[in-house]
């Protein structure tokens, strides 16, 4: 509307020229939905922005080492042998694949608690990914912790199909998944395409699973320390006669055994379990202790030992049978050995740091994604890049096994293969959606690139609604459109020597719009994009040239 002067005077008026600019969304802003220690978030879609953060709000890393035995110590070297239990298969795995989000590169990202660390299952990965819709920002879909469904019910194919359907629902996010891992990679394969079919371009899946340079964690007030044998650091070995072996126990409490005439041993104690036809005996390390300091402790013995005989033997007596069985020192917190016993509690230290954490790859994969959009863009295929944290793969590919995985006649369900090559490294050697037999959606940047593009355009004109729809909106949407377009033709993102052979933008009546859409209300803008496309085979040809000389 034109302005009324009533006053004479000089008035200032500006007037825009330039049409508004599109603001280019976040790319890898992934959201991983797992089990975490606090569950006060629990469903609520949460923003860090680093592993700090995540403690603050969700807790630490799920207490995995609980059990260590002390098979030997040789008290002149001080060589102590360790068996640490191993872990868990079902360990909860949120959190180790968020510290190899941020070690390969990761920035801010969306946490969904599905719970504690108390059992998993297919409806708390459904009412994540429900609970995530809520959230615009996320662009990725990560979930380490499905692998620890079950594949007796389908519960693992379901939550990856779960995962497809909310990104090609949402339109605005691409789904990162895991290969459950076994021995048989051609059965592993065979298992995850039996997958739903829907949706397929909006994910990708990778395999193996990693052995990385994370140490499992621990509390030191739970790990118990089991052994060693009684006769190396008290001088007695019990041996249960007999098939019952829960007879009777003798318990030496933590003490070095005497060097010299007149020393006070470690403690004695005596605890006699009922049997029919008890009989314990009990060899003595004439070196390390005396018969009498057993006898004694037997003697004052004060609770029922009818029908149990106490027999001294020296070790050379004692005959090895098959039911013969050594009973090792008192299990002890690791905590305690601290000021007790010095040098089991570093061994027992050193022991436990040389369990190393294998993971799916989704959570090292999507920290991949974000460095290499950060570095290169999004239009650059997140493939041949090393990844960092990983010591080695639990199955090694070879070019022909690689090849049945990558492309599949049948469904189309690509899987991209982790590989390590000599003087390379472990690198991601794959670039392909499920949708492998797409010529459209067949690669991971393609489908990026065109949500980037998709998502951008469509927040950067919400502007024109309401808008008049006529010739000056479809000019500022068009104008606007082909700006950003052009400036990812430079960056090299779309393909074309030229501005116009890498895209197009159509709008106005009688070329994208009839005289009844405007009647409706309808703007309508064809776009259109020559995106690039990684070079997934390098073919070079060879031919000899004949001498001319």
């Amino acid at each position: 509307m034109a302005d009324t002067y009533t006053t004479p005077g000089v008035y200032v008026r500006e007037s825009p020229t330039l049409p508004p600019s599109v603001a280019e969304v976040s790319t890898a802003v992934p959201a991983f939905c797992g089990y975490t220690e606090k569950t006060d978030l629990k469903l609520k879609p949460t923003r860090i922005e680093t592993l700090l953060d995540y403690e603050l709000m969700f807790g630490g890393p799920p207490p995995a080492l609980t059990d260590v035995s002390v098979n030997s110590f040789d008290s002149t070297t001080g060589v102590i042998d360790l068996t640490v239990t191993p872990p868990k298969a079902d360990l909860p795995l949120l959190y180790y694949s968020l510290r190899m989000y941020f070690d390969n590169g990761g920035g801010p990202c969306y946490i969904v608690s599905l719970g504690g660390y108390n059992g998993v299952t297919l409806a708390d990965f459904k009412a994540g990914l429900d609970a995530l819709k809520r959230e615009d920002e996320p662009t990725l879909v990560v979930m380490p912790d499905a692998t620890r469904l079950t594949n007796n019910s389908n519960d693992f194919d379901s939550a990856c199909a779960a995962a497809l359907d909310h990104c090609g629902e949402m339109k605005d996010r691409f789904a990162i998944l895991d290969v459950k891992w076994n021995q048989t990679a051609t059965q592993t394969a065979t298992d995850f395409r039996k997958l739903s079919s829907n949706h397929l371009s909006y994910g990708a899946a990778y395999t193996p699973y990693l052995e990385t340079s994370l140490v499992y964690s621990y509390d030191k007030e739970r790990v118990n320390v089991i052994g060693p044998p009684l006769d190396t650091f008290g001088g007695v070995t019990i041996i249960y006669r007999g098939t019952a072996k829960d007879m009777a126990r003798v318990e030496i409490l933590p003490g070095k055994p005497p060097v010299n005439p007149g020393d006070q041993p470690g403690a004695i104690t005596f605890s006699v379990r009922d049997s029919a036809n008890p009989r314990l005996t009990i060899t003595l390390n004439a070196q390390n202790r005396a018969a009498k300091d057993v006898k004694a402790a037997w003697d004052k013995f004060e609770e029922d030992k009818q029908g149990f005989d106490l027999e001294e033997t020296k070790d050379a007596e004692v005959p090895a049978t098959q039911n013969a069985t050594t009973l090792k020192a008192p299990s002890r917190a690791l905590s305690t050995l601290m000021a007790s016993d010095t040098a089991l509690y570093n061994s027992t230290k050193a022991a436990l740091a040389q369990q190393r954490v294998t993971l799916p790859p989704s959570g090292a994969v999507a920290g991949i994604y974000a460095s290499v959009d950060r570095d290169r863009g999004v239009w650059k295929a997140p493939a041949n890049v090393a990844m960092a944290s990983v010591i080695d793969l639990t199955q090694m590919f070879t070019d022909a096994e690689q090849g049945k995985l990558n492309v599949d006649p049948t469904g189309g369900k690509s899987i991209n293969v982790i590989r390590s090559f000599t003087g390379r490294g472990i690198l991601i050697w794959g670039a392909r959606t499920l949708a492998g037999n797409d010529n459209e959606w067949r690669y991971i940047p393609v489908r990026r690139l065109f949500i980037m593009i998709e998502e951008s355009t469509k927040k950067a004109t919400a502007f024109a609604v309401f808008e008049p729809n006529d010739s000056n909106t479809w000019l500022k949407v068009k104008a606007m459109i082909e700006g950003y377009l052009y400036g990812l033709w430079e960056r090299g993102a779309l393909a074309g020597a030229k501005p116009e052979d890498a895209y197009f933008v159509h709008v106005g009546l009688g070329t994208t719009m009839r005289t009844q859409d405007i009647l409706e209300g309808r703007l309508i803008v064809e776009i259109g994009i020559a995106a690039v496309r990684p070079a997934e085979f390098i073919i070079l040809r060879f031919t000899h040239k004949l001498q001319v000389a």
